[in-house]
């Protein structure tokens, strides 16, 4: 029971990483206000819970919406000790040299500007809370290409900046800021992307879930427990003195290219020394 007595709030609450963070916090004992554009399983989720987790529409793309969550948590129980600034999809997926500026500005305000404003409107709620914490979710599409379309590659690298910016302004308050950068996690981020009808969403899921196995150290997909796992240690005692960091939890996938830990793949200098004896005569 880490958080027994602690007000959290988290975005993106309804599915995925945030369901998982949710759940988790709850069971140990926090006062979750989970927050999303999905009103339904919003509903669901905080149903049954008695009272431990109560639901809120919240559009983050909205500041409007974001002022309006912090301020009810805090109303209602007194104040925040728990912030994860977790909402997000994968944005506009257009290439940079076609990308039109509603598609940029969107992916920024819902990945970047959201995660800012989450913690502006937190914080005054936050000040004095023992051990307060602030997570937001970045991705290890912030290190470099290969991993995501451009925008939301910049916004979650953004998000990394910004984490350590927010670290050192509010240390004055007591308040750790901390980010983590999920790897290849199995939920519908991927489907959602790609459109698909119903009838093809659980194949695509079960796709999905097979290429994610294959694609890191960790032969397996990464789970949306995984993240929230990460989340609740940032947001615990255990990590008071972690601050301004990141903590990447991706399977691996960000060691190096296959070939470095995969003894099937064909290493690049094996091969280029296998060329080299081939033309000797």
């Amino acid at each position: 029971m880490r958080f027994s007595g602690k007000t959290a709030v988290v975005t993106g609450a309804a599915s995925g990483i945030g369901k998982a963070s949710v759940l988790l916090l709850a069971a140990e004992g926090a006062h979750v206000f989970a927050a999303d554009i999905d009103e339904a399983g919003g509903a669901e989720l905080a149903s049954g819970s008695n009272g431990k987790i109560t639901f809120q529409r919240c559009d983050v793309t909205s500041t409007e919406d974001i002022k309006a969550l912090m301020d009810r948590a805090a109303a209602e129980t007194g104040g925040i000790d728990i912030v994860f600034n977790n909402a997000g999809a994968g944005g506009d997926g257009t290439s940079i040299d076609e990308i039109e500026p509603e598609g940029w500005d969107l992916t920024m305000d819902l990945l970047l500007r959201s995660v800012a404003f989450g913690i502006r409107y937190a914080v005054p709620h936050m000040k004095g809370r023992q051990n307060a914490s602030i997570i937001n979710t970045s991705s290890v599409a912030a290190v470099g290409p290969g991993y995501s379309p451009n925008a939301y590659a910049v916004a979650k690298a953004g998000v990394l900046h910004l984490t350590k910016m927010a670290a050192a302004d509010l240390a004055k308050h007591q308040i750790r800021v901390n980010a983590i950068q999920p790897g290849f996690i199995n939920t519908n981020i991927f489907t959602a992307s790609l459109d698909l009808t119903e009838e093809k969403e659980e194949v695509g899921k079960a796709m999905i879930a097979h290429m994610s196995a294959g694609a890191q150290p960790v032969a397996r997909g990464g789970q949306p427990e995984d993240i929230a796992n990460a989340m609740a240690y940032l947001a615990s005692e255990e990590a008071s003195f972690v601050n301004g960091h990141s903590i990447v939890v991706d399977g691996g996938i960000t060691i190096g290219p296959k070939y470095s830990w995969d003894a099937n793949e064909p290493d690049m200098f094996e091969a280029l020394r296998a060329l080299a004896e081939a033309d000797q005569p």
